[in-house]
């Protein structure tokens, strides 16, 4: 039989197979973006996303987390959770039909007018994709849900160059190919993993609609302000106005373009977190549960530290392909905000490995307090940065607020599962990252020897708990 770091480590490949080449694509097609978008539309663009991330929790009750934890837990019957959690999923996306319009007469989304019709539509693709993909994950499907993120990464690619690059429709283009995206790739898991067979209006059960709601409720919010705080720095920045530094819609947009190099290390993150998650709810119950935890954790460390002082290293070469400066020299500039943006993104990676404790022990409410005072963090801090050092402001402001997120989650969360871990380690690998952040920045006289001693360093210091946890999986 398996032993539990090995189908860890399976499934994290598995996943990698078919998220990286969609992260990848993505990425690339961030380039084609800024090529045909200008920085104010790219600031549209982001906020229908963000808008879209805010609804669909709301709608859908997060339900796709629900599907997951039970899909996964034997003493539920996957029919019911599928019937019982599509019926529920479509009645929020029927209420979000009448109640999205209003959104438009918000001064703050002023740039979202106009899109109204596709945005539902977006949404609603959206949820119809991640209702299938994520049953068909709780199935332990995972060769089948990486074949279909490969698949859709795909036809996101074809229908961009199509409505962007040959018929020049900017933002709507890029509404209309996720549209199709998601919806072809719904249509692909619901015939493929035959889901028609789990679902029946006679199989809605409300006990277990009631139980699952219980399980979701308290990530509604929780997702909602987790988005909100990795998005009103954008929203000070777009409505914000300054003399003294850049700050308006194109100077969102700049900001909104220097997100997507820090995804890199969100897509190792997300890669791994997929499989994470299902082997943290499999093994809740097991005796050694704390050691396993503690063993994974620091190798998650380890590797998010090495990838992320790896990422500045080669900020430069990587900004140039991600982001095409060419048509609007606007987003040159983009690469001097991404250092600590690439900080901000190491520490939410850890969030969420803190909050999958949360998922797998079924204590949600703790990850929704936990946020909430993140959030009014990130908004005061916002507030005062932004006007001082604009874009720069913004991006400390982010990453303090998610490191102080960190802090109260590895109190807190330990509370539920006693996991080892090392306040020395984690103090000196922020320390180094800082460090390097500030090289990059500022680039003073021979900061790329100082950076690549830095790397040096992190890569030291991180070896030993990495090899570990590889001689763990190796192990036969």
């Amino acid at each position: 039989m398996m032993n539990k770091y090995r189908k860890l480590a399976f499934n994290t490949v598995i996943f990698a197979i078919g998220n990286f080449s969609s992260k990848i694509f993505s990425l690339l097609l961030n380039n084609l973006y800024t090529k045909h978008i200008s920085p104010s539309g790219f600031y549209s663009k982001t906020l229908l996303e963000t808008i879209a991330l805010f609804m669909l929790p709301v709608f859908t009750f997060s339900l796709t987390e629900a599907i997951v934890r039970y899909g996964l837990d034997k003493r539920y019957d996957n029919k019911q959770v599928f019937t019982t959690a599509s019926v529920l999923t479509l009645s929020g996306l029927t209420a979000m039909i009448f109640i999205a319009p209003m959104l438009q007469f918000i001064p703050l989304l002023r740039p979202i007018r106009g899109y109204m019709i596709l945005l539902i539509i977006y949404i609603f693709t959206s949820a119809l994709r991640a209702l299938c993909s994520q049953f068909v994950r709780s199935r332990d499907m995972v060769k089948l849900f990486s074949f279909d993120g490969i698949l859709t990464t795909f036809t996101l690619l074809i229908f961009n160059l199509i409505f962007i690059s040959g018929m020049g429709l900017g933002v709507k283009g890029f509404m209309l190919s996720t549209i199709l995206s998601d919806a072809l790739s719904a249509v692909f898991l619901f015939t493929v993993a035959g889901l028609k067979n789990y679902f029946s209006i006679n199989s809605f059960s409300k006990k277990l609609g009631k139980s699952m709601l219980r399980f979701t409720l308290p990530l509604v919010p929780t997702t909602v302000m987790w988005t909100f705080t990795g998005f009103s720095d954008q929203l000070f920045i777009g409505n914000m106005h300054s003399d003294g530094v850049f700050l308006g819609e194109n100077a969102a947009g700049v900001y909104a373009a220097a997100t997507k190099v820090p995804n890199l290390i969100s897509m190792l993150s997300t890669i791994f977190f997929q499989a994470w998650n299902m082997s943290a709810i499999m093994e809740n119950d097991s005796k050694d549960r704390d050691l396993f935890y503690e063993k994974v954790y620091s190798a998650y460390e380890a590797i998010l530290f090495i990838g992320s002082a790896g990422l500045i290293i080669l900020l430069k070469p990587i900004s140039a392909i991600l982001i095409n400066y060419n048509s609007f020299p606007e987003y040159s500039d983009a690469y001097l905000y991404t250092p600590l943006l690439i900080a901000a993104a190491v520490f939410t990676c850890f969030d969420l490995f803190l909050a999958s404790i949360y998922t797998a022990t079924k204590h949600t409410k703790n990850a929704f307090w936990t946020i909430f005072a993140v959030c009014i963090v990130n908004i005061i801090l916002n507030y005062f940065l932004i006007p001082c050092w604009g874009i720069q402001g913004a991006a400390l402001a982010t990453f303090i607020s998610y490191l102080l997120c960190y802090c109260i989650r590895m109190i807190d969360a330990r509370y539920y599962v006693h996991f080892g871990f090392s306040p020395v380690r984690i103090t000196v690998n922020t320390s180094l990252l800082l460090a390097m952040c500030a090289f990059m920045i500022f680039q003073p006289v021979l900061y790329m020897l100082w950076l690549v001693m830095l790397a040096a360093a992190v890569c030291v210091f991180n070896f030993v708990p990495l090899t570990v946890t590889v001689k763990k999986i190796l192990k036969k």
